[in-house]
């Protein structure tokens, strides 16, 4: 414990440290535990409403379609249309949260009021509810109902962060970019979004991770990503299937998340040490 730490709170003393270490040890093997149980439940056979007994969801008869390519291929085109539908919304959504974010700041009322409406009604709208709207009154394709539900929901998140954002600046900022003469909406746009956009930038990309997640969503109005083809192969190939099945998907999502996660910190981190 550092004198520098000690100023924030009490520097816990012997009987503290122990009864800490004590609660983590419990907590270790409580979760060591649940997970031993959880592996152990899912190892058994199961016995179903009518009697009959199948093997456990690690026997290797639930695991064999995996070595077919057809079904990797099928995973890979999840894949690619859960992508494309993400980084389409994602570039989608910054565009609109700017546009709202700057509809949100404009000094005329007839500007801020309406915008300040609709942002908030679209935030407030579930996304499934979004998607299903779109594909049944725009009569759209399955891919734009997910493109658009995302662009327009997330953008709605992100507008308010570079709002936050740029209402946090220092008016100092603003009242320079107007001493040398440039426009009320050049100076937001050239001096206050970029600083705006790099402070905000962590709560971008959390909220990028998310749509990402929520291309899961899609399978509901029958776009083919990731997992409309897992319940796809399980349709195919039989229900037996269909627990190694998601237990694939989740390592796929885990693995793209994480990655634009990494990215994420990288890329902010280098701004960050730009900016010093």
């Amino acid at each position: 414990m550092t004198a520098q730490a000690s100023v924030l709170y009490d520097a816990p003393g012997p009987k503290a440290r122990q009864r800490s270490i004590l609660i983590s040890i419990i907590g270790i093997v409580a979760i060591a535990l649940l997970l031993g149980w959880v592996i152990l439940r899912l190892a058994q056979p199961q016995i179903a409403v009518n009697g009959n007994e199948t093997p456990g969801m690690f026997d290797p008869s639930r695991w064999d379609i995996w070595t077919y390519t057809g079904v990797w291929a099928t995973i890979g085109n999840g894949v690619i249309a859960t992508l494309q539908a993400a980084v389409i919304a994602i570039v989608g959504a910054l565009i609109v949260g700017m546009l709202f974010a700057f509809g949100r700041l404009a000094d005329t009322a007839w500007i801020r009021v309406p915008v300040t409406v609709i942002l908030e009604f679209f935030r407030g709208m579930p996304v499934l509810l979004m998607m299903l709207f779109i594909l049944l009154v725009a009569s759209t394709s399955s891919f734009w109902a997910v493109v658009l539900a995302l662009t327009i929901y997330n953008g709605a998140i992100i507008g308010e962060a570079l709002r936050a954002g740029i209402v946090s600046l220092n008016k100092g900022q603003r009242e320079a970019g107007l001493s040398i003469g440039l426009s009320v909406t050049r100076t937001r746009l050239l001096i206050e979004f970029p600083q705006a956009f790099t402070q905000m930038l962590p709560i971008i990309i959390a909220q990028s991770v998310v749509l990402l997640k929520d291309t899961s969503l899609g399978y509901i109005v029958a776009y083919a990503e990731l997992a409309s083809q897992v319940k796809n192969i399980g349709a195919f190939f039989g229900n037996r299937y269909m627990f190694s099945g998601w237990v694939v998907a989740v390592v796929i999502y885990l693995a793209i998340n994480l990655t634009v996660s990494w990215i994420g910190r990288r890329t902010a981190r280098v701004v960050a040490a730009k900016k010093a």
